[in-house]
């Protein structure tokens, strides 16, 4: 989440200026009454992402990650048409835009109403009357320069109709879908139907007779190493065996082709064979018979197989439905949904009206009309569920900020999918409802129809279906939110149209130390390019308060952890309604888990990686928490294949980010330290093993002997580093272990997972060579406080002219074959080398000293030389190793360790989080009313479960969770303490400490026990921490070892020590 300032001035697309007047965009076009003509077709081939072939990496490079350039291609051709407007309109065209299509048509007939300021965020008070669309399109071209925005308010005829991809309707009658659905069938137009009512979500897909699917779920193809290809079964099938490391993760129907196999060769770049699955390790690949026989090697590589579905037209669809299941919990609610939203076209057709929000009496007309409905359909329920045909017609009328969010999310990511061919497309009906925010004790009596009445009020979309009671506690509501990045952004928008935090007693506080770049534009929706290098939390509140000018925000630039106590106190924390997450890393998330249990305050936990995403809701003594389960821990790579070994262009990879770091940071780093702290040498020389000869001997490098004096001299040490590297290691290590050595088994030491290397030679002319040299040269440079130098030509000229010195082997290197034989190596230093090293360091305030300045690797500068280094660095050492490189673009994605990210899984799940905060909001206290959420756009998948209820221990008869604790008000001695645990607990406290002070023990010596006996707490802690308390502390936490009655040991809570005032 760090930013180097270098691509300030480069940041915004080409196209793109920064704006005083916000309401015009320079890519919207209105069009109102006529089809696309051609005074707009100039604008739309000006705005394609940078040309056929051209891909705007720096501000889409987290979706390239989703999609791939392929996808990304196809989709910047593509033209859409949303008709449709209101919230879920512009949501869909929100995320489309943000996508990078090539163009965006949206049309809409119908003039603002003040209600639809409930979900639309692109419209203002002041646009009540005006045309919803033309109002809409100049904010909605601001998001994406790329992309041409147009306004239409005409007629969808045929003929307009045949110029777009895709057609999504949001907003329109059941006649007006058929009528272009079938249409679109027959003319070959991708066709998507998305609506929203109340609580309840549809959506359908229909992207003709033989749509094809090019990735069925964006997954990264799978490689393994080849251990063996044995004929069985007569000589004809073939198995194959997998080198042992690791399983080969196929499932039975994928495909698989093979290089550098030796023996069986015609395996090597064969046609995809399909794969069953035998074991962990092994799988078959049909007829082998007429193959050479296996001799060894081999890469096995999975295959991406395209295939092709055929899908109905709305009209047929709607007789023989498929259905998208979104919760498992739900299974006959998608046939229910199914005769309740033709119950409803059918209402409004006969009433000319929706039914009116909680009106007893509507409901029930439109139960009556749902029940001869799903009578003569030819998808009959065999049970209506009444309740729920009620529960949808008394919410209906309302529109919702999360729903717009989860279905045009959802929807967003089909528009994706029929442009692209890239993952599963849905098929074909999805409905999706969230009646458990309704109140637990159901609506009757509870929300009425006059709470509901519209009241001329931006909320009226929301009270139509919650009521003004509810509307109320949300608007009072204080919420903390942690980040101001994607899911921050979006939260952000939620939280204005819900209204969150703009009552009396209402506020937001928003933090996030971050800056905003470049390539966050192309989800983090709140920022323009002109907001490039400013504060993300400041500037999103800006943005929250254009779209709800009634909000109480306040935003913070502030990194919560104990350095930040001070500020986010008890007093801060007490306050508070809830918190919601929006950090990307895990530590930050499990503290702001503990202050939440500490504090007992619920919390809404979200998170995604591309298509994926998850929530989780935390609520105070009811569920567990975000720390009770964790993900298991990233494999990593052993030490000897990395500096030995490597086989695999992750290896190579890993490896060039450890040169990065050791030469161009932590050794400059290690040397402003000499420099700037007097007790340096002495704390180095208390180092274990070799560590103290090796730091000083990198002072003693970094400062004297390697330093450089000019420009040249950077060329010339990274043309030997070159040698080293490249040459010189690799003949020693072949020195050692040559190509035909054997193991004391017999076995080839080189094969496996050992892949033979080879040494290179330097070639100036050769691209990887010389990048190499000149970017290592120029991160010297700026090390050392050189000007960086890109004229290439000069470069090779000072390459020329180094004298590289010729290498020998030496007999006697010791290198290790296995972390095991790494970490039995018993080094010891030499005590004179060290003193030696000590007498020839100069004096750290000698003014001659060069001045070193660390790099601080910054991925998504491309100028900075960090990623030339590290892939030219990596792909050198494939060549040496046989493996097969990486460009620029994925080696950043596994070197810069990217999370990818796309704008479509970032509003789904943000929807899905705030239908928990609506439940939060009323106190919901059943745990069955709750969802934890998982989904997969890219399958599709959706899984939701209830949370998962705090465990709970116990000691004699007492039960606890993680939110209890013991409490005690006011000072005591320990003796007071430990009498007290005694007397009214019957525990025996064994062991007392504060975080990693201990302040009592059993086993203490008797005299210091004594002496603290009559201590009071705080005291005690002060003298064993050597740390004064804090004037912001207002309590202590304790954590207790204790023995029960009969001396045995038992698990306690913790003890909150208030402090006195």
């Amino acid at each position: 989440m760090s930013s180097s300032g270098a691509e300030a001035a480069a940041c915004s697309p080409p196209s793109k200026k920064a704006r005083l007047d916000r309401d015009t965009g320079s890519n919207c076009t209105g069009n109102h009454n006529l089809p696309l003509a051609t005074n707009n077709k100039q604008e739309v081939d000006m705005a394609q992402n940078g040309g056929a072939n051209e891909i705007d990496e720096g501000l889409y490079s987290r979706q390239l990650y989703v999609l791939g350039h392929e996808a990304m291609k196809r989709m910047g051709t593509s033209n859409i048409l949303i008709s449709g407007v209101a919230g879920l309109g512009i949501e869909i065209a929100k995320n489309v835009v943000l996508a990078g299509v090539k163009s965006v048509t949206i049309h809409d007939q119908a003039n603002v109403q003040i209600s639809d300021l409930s979900s639309q965020f692109f419209l203002r008070e002041e646009d009540v009357g005006k045309n919803r669309s033309d109002v809409s399109c100049p904010r909605l071209a601001e998001l994406n320069s790329y992309v041409s925005c147009n306004s239409y308010t005409g007629e969808l005829t045929e003929e307009f109709l045949s110029k777009f991809t895709v057609v999504v309707l949001t907003a329109s009658s059941l006649a007006e879908q058929l009528r272009i659905g079938e249409f679109c069938h027959s003319a070959g137009v991708h066709f998507i139907v998305a609506d929203t009512r109340g609580l309840a979500g549809q959506i359908f897909c229909d992207f003709g007779d033989n749509f094809k699917v090019v990735d069925p779920n964006g997954e990264q193809a799978i490689s393994n190493m080849v251990a063996s290809v044995e004929k069985e079964e007569n000589g004809i099938l073939g198995v194959v065996t997998c080198v042992d490391e690791t399983r080969h993760s196929y499932e039975s129907g994928d495909h698989v082709t093979f290089s550098e196999v030796q023996g069986m060769t015609q395996l090597n770049g064969c046609e995809p064979k399909e794969v069953k699955v035998l074991g962990p390790y092994t799988f078959s690949i049909g007829d082998i018979s007429e193959m050479s026989d296996y001799t060894k090697g081999g890469i096995v590589t999975q295959v991406k197989v395209p295939k092709f579905i055929s899908m109905k037209s709305i009209k047929s669809a709607m007789d023989a439905p498929e259905f998208v299941l979104t919760d498992f919990a739900k299974f006959e609610r998608p046939g229910q949904l199914h005769i309740a939203y033709q119950a409803l076209h059918l209402y409004i057709s006969q009433h000319n009206s929706m039914p009116k929000p909680h009106s007893q009496s509507d409901a029930e007309k439109f139960l009556a009309l749902a029940q001869e409905l799903n009578a003569q359909s030819a998808t009959k329920q065999e049970q209506l569920d009444d309740k729920l045909m009620l529960l949808f017609a008394k919410t209906c009328a309302g529109n919702l900020a999360p729903m717009q969010a989860v279905i045009g999310g959802i929807a967003a990511q089909e528009v994706m999918k029929a442009t692209t061919g890239k993952f599963s497309p849905l098929n074909q009906f999805l409905y999706f409802d969230a009646y458990e925010c309704l109140p637990e004790d159901g609506v009757d009596g509870v929300i009425t129809e006059a709470m509901c009445e519209p009241k001329n009020s931006r909320y009226d979309g929301q009270t139509a279906v919650l009521g003004d009671q509810i509307q109320n506690q949300i608007n009072d509501l204080k919420y903390f939110l942690v980040g101001a990045g994607a899911i921050g952004c979006e939260l952000l928008k939620c939280f204005a149209m819900l209204g969150l935090g703009s009552g009396e007693n209402g506020k937001i506080i928003v933090t996030d130390m971050d800056i905003i770049e470049k390539s966050n534009l192309n989800r983090q929706f709140l920022f323009r390019p002109s907001d490039v290098q400013q504060p993300k939390s400041s500037t999103a509140a800006r943005a929250a308060l254009k779209m709800n000018p009634r909000l109480h925000i306040e935003s913070h630039e502030n990194r919560v952890g104990p350095d930040t106590e001070n500020i986010y106190t008890d007093k801060f924390f007490t306050q508070l309604s809830g918190v919601a997450n929006a950090l990307d890393n895990v530590d930050a998330r499990m503290y702001m888990d503990r202050r939440c249990v500490y504090y007992r305050k619920p919390l809404l936990e979200s998170g995604t990686l591309g298509t994926k995403g998850n929530v989780q809701v935390v609520i105070p003594n009811l569920t567990e928490s975000y720390s009770s389960s964790q993900d298991p821990p990233e494999k990593s790579i052993p030490i000897c294949t990395l500096k030995n070994f490597p086989n695999a262009i992750e290896h190579t990879l890993q490896w060039a980010r450890d040169q990065f770091e050791g030469i161009f940071t932590q050794a400059p780093e290690t040397a402003q330290q000499y420099c700037k702290d007097p007790k340096f040498i002495e704390r180095t020389l208390k180092l274990p093993g070799t560590q103290p000869f090796e730091t000083l001997n990198q002072v003693y490098a970094v400062l004297v002997k390697e330093a450089p004096k000019s420009f040249e001299d950077c060329v010339h040490w990274a043309r030997i580093m070159f040698e080293d590297n490249y040459s010189n290691s690799i003949r020693q290590l072949l020195f050692n272990f040559p190509a035909d050595q054997t193991t004391t088994s017999g076995a080839p030491f080189w094969s496996g997972p050992k892949r033979c290397p080879h040494p290179l030679k330097f070639d100036i002319k050769n691209p990887v060579h010389f990048e190499y040299v000149m970017s290592a040269a120029n991160l010297r440079a700026a090390n050392y406080g050189f000007k960086q130098c890109r004229d290439r030509d000069l470069i090779a000229d000072l390459v020329s002219k180094v004298n590289v010195p010729e290498f020998v082997p030496k007999s006697g290197v010791r290198i290790e074959t296995s972390d095991a034989e790494l970490q039995g190596r018993n080094d010891s230093f030499d005590s004179d080398a060290v003193e030696s090293l000590q007498q020839n360091l100069p004096s750290p305030n000698d003014p001659s000293l060069p001045k070193v300045n660390p790099a601080d690797f910054e991925k998504d500068d491309d100028s900075n030389f960090h990623m030339d280094f590290i892939t030219a660095c990596s792909n050198l050492r494939a060549e040496n190793y046989d493996i097969a490189p990486a460009d620029k673009y994925k080696s950043k994605l596994i070197a810069g360790k990217i999370i990818p990210a796309i704008a479509t899984t970032t509003s789904l799940v943000v929807g899905l989080v705030c239908l928990e905060l609506y439940k939060l909001a009323q106190g919901h206290k059943k745990m069955e009313s709750y969802k934890n959420g998982f989904v997969n756009l890219a399958l599709p998948f959706f899984g939701f479960s209830e949370p998962i209820a705090a465990p709970k221990n116990k000691y004699y008869d007492t039960e606890f969770t993680l939110w209890d604790r013991f409490e005690i008000d006011g000072e005591m001695t320990l003796k007071e303490f430990i009498d007290y645990f005694k007397e009214k607990h019957r525990l025996e406290i064994t062991m007392l400490s504060h975080g990693v002070s201990m302040l009592y023990s059993f086993f203490m010596p008797p005299a210091k026990a004594k002496e603290r006996m009559s201590a009071s707490m705080s005291d005690i802690v002060v003298k064993v921490s050597k740390k004064r308390i804090p004037s912001h502390v207002k309590s202590l936490v304790f954590e207790l070892c204790c023995n029960d009655d009969t001396d045995e040991d038992v698990e306690v809570p913790y003890v909150k020590y208030n402090l006195p005032n």
